[in-house]
Formats: C-alpha cells, structure tokens, sequence
C-alpha cells in the first residue's frame, strides 16, 4: 500500500521497537539515512537496532553510530514492531528480509522499487533517500543535532556526486544547508571518504589494467573476475574514474567476491541504465543503477554487454525516438 509521507510519519511513531535496514553494498544514502532516523527514534524514546546484510566501508565509519551497526547473526531470527527499509525493495536486503520478524514499511527514492512492501513511501523525484528522511523529520518538527546533521549531509552529498549530478534540486541544497547550521562538517565527512589505504590504490591501479572499450567507444567496463578479485582489496571509486573516459555513455563495473555471482554497478551520462539492471533483477536509477547475476563469469560478462549494447542501440523505434532526444 502507497503512503503519503504524513502516514509514514504515523507509521514510524507506532512501534516501539524498530529494526532498520538498507541494501546490501551500502552506500552514503543507505547509511546515512539508517543513522539519522536511527537517532530521530531513539530520541523519541523507541528502541531502534540498525542491521545491514554487508559491511559498512571503512570511510563512513566517522559518523556517529556507524560502529553500532550490526550483520543479522547467522540462524537467529530478530523481533520487533517494525522493519523499516531504507533506499531499497525488499529484494536487495540480504538476510535480514528472512532474519526480522516484524510489519515492514518501505522508504525510497528509487522508481524501480517492486512495491512488494506492506507498506511503502515512494518518491522517485528525491535526490536521496536522505531527502525523504529530511522532510519526515523536518515534517515531525525534530530538533536536528549534529548526529543527525553528519549522516543526512552524507546521504545527501553522496547520492548527488557532492552537488554535482543533475538529480540536485533546490530542496537538496536547502536540505544540506539546514544540517550545516546542525552541525555538519562537510570537510570531515569529504576527507574521510577521499582516503585510501595504499592497497586499495594500487587495487585500484590492478583493476584499470581490465578496462574495455566497446560498441563504437560508447560503452566502457571493468570486468573483475573472482581470481582477479582475490588480489584486489577494494574497487571503490574505479566506477567514477571510467565515467570520464571522453565519448563514452554507458560504464559498467561487474566484480566477483564470490565465485559465480557477480556484483555489478552502471552508470549513464543520460540513457536509463536502471533498464539494463531490471533485467538482472536489480534497479535504481536512470544514471546509475546495479544488479547482481548469479552466473559464470564469461556468460554474465556476455549477457551485461549485450544489455548494454541493447540500451545504446534499441530496436523499439519509440526507445530510438527516446535516445535520440526527438521525442517530445
């Protein structure tokens, strides 16, 4: 059942305790939307529990409340009020959906999203997940604290390129103005997320190594198999470094932590790559998006390009109107 964000407000107040989760491969969004309504809760009074089917990455760490986020333990099974899930469907949340007993309410900002949810809160014209968080808290009258402020501003800037991609709107950068005067350090949050160990830059450096170009210099990819990963500590960022590469449209990162199952992230310079991940069972956003495929890795290499290559070049003639900007 859709919800106007008054009734989700109304929803939230009603458990006492209430577990909330993102998706798996969290990013900026996801944590930083866990932590402040986490926080928001708490101050209310209610028992909150943040649980994320992944580790959090190393950089985020700074923001209060980060060491206390928890994986579901294997075989036990969590009671509560509440689910909350935050910038996700049900489907990208790992363990938790089969580990948390509880009503769910569904909070996010992806049009992709499945609408499995009991109940859910969509808004796919917010920047962020964090937005929507912004504007229930704001809605509540919540005093923001600089708690609050750290992890809605790293929400906010990472899901927009810190202000620089085109999802920015007005309200992301009165939003982002609000938690400064909270309290928000933009220099703290920016440095720690900008440093890397060693390895991972010369993980970094090893991975470039398998960069390709196809389809006429329109598509760029980093294909890293699981024998490739074994010597790479982390890939963060490598996705930003192939969007530059001049005439390319559609770059794609798909990497293998586990033998025969890949994780893949894409990103556009304006053709809906959140398409291309549907049919993977995954989703997101026109510009960037990603999925998971549970195949070997020649044949899901094989498959992703050619999705890729369909979403550069549709036969649909009403998508080809589409790409070339002819449709009004």
């Amino acid at each position: 059942m859709r919800l106007p964000l008054e009734e989700t407000l109304v929803v939230l107040g009603e458990g006492r305790k209430i577990i909330i989760t993102a998706h798996v491969n969290p990013d900026g969004d996801a944590i930083g939307s866990c932590l402040a309504l986490s926080r928001y809760l708490e101050n209310q009074g209610k028992e909150t529990v943040v649980l994320i089917d992944d580790e959090v990455p190393k950089g985020f760490m700074l923001l209060p409340g980060a060491d206390k986020i928890a994986a579901p333990e294997e075989g036990r099974s969590y009671e509560a009020d509440l689910l909350v899930v935050l910038d996700s469907s049900l489907d990208r949340i790992g363990k938790v959906a089969e580990a948390v007993k509880a009503q769910v309410l569904n909070i996010d900002h992806h049009h992709t999203n499945d609408g499995q949810a009991e109940r859910l809160y969509l808004d796919g014209e917010r920047a962020a997940t964090a937005e929507i968080i912004y504007q229930l808290l704001e809605m509540a009258g919540a005093a923001f604290d600089k708690e609050m402020a750290m992890a809605l501003y790293t929400g906010l800037a990472t899901d927009t390129g810190f202000f620089r991609f085109s999802n920015t709107n007005p309200l992301t950068m009165r939003a982002a103005a609000r938690m400064l005067e909270a309290g928000a350090e933009p220099h703290v949050i920016s440095e720690s997320l900008e440093q890397r160990p060693y390895s991972h830059v010369k993980g970094l450096a090893d991975a470039l190594q398998h960069i390709e170009v196809w389809h006429g210099g329109r598509a760029a990819g980093a294909f890293l198999s699981y024998e490739v990963m074994e010597g790479i500590e982390s890939t963060e960022g490598l996705i930003d470094m192939l969007r530059v590469i001049e005439g390319v449209e559609i770059v794609v990162v798909m990497k293998y932590k586990e033998a025969d199952k890949a994780r893949v992230s894409l990103r556009s310079k304006g053709i809906d790559v959140s398409a291309v991940a549907l049919k993977f069972g995954g989703g997101g956003h026109v510009k960037a998006a990603g999925c998971g495929i549970e195949k070997p890795f020649g044949e899901a290499k094989s498959l992703l390009q050619q999705a890729i290559d369909q979403a550069l070049s549709p036969t649909d003639p009403a998508e080809a109107v589409k790409e070339s900007g002819e449709e009004k």
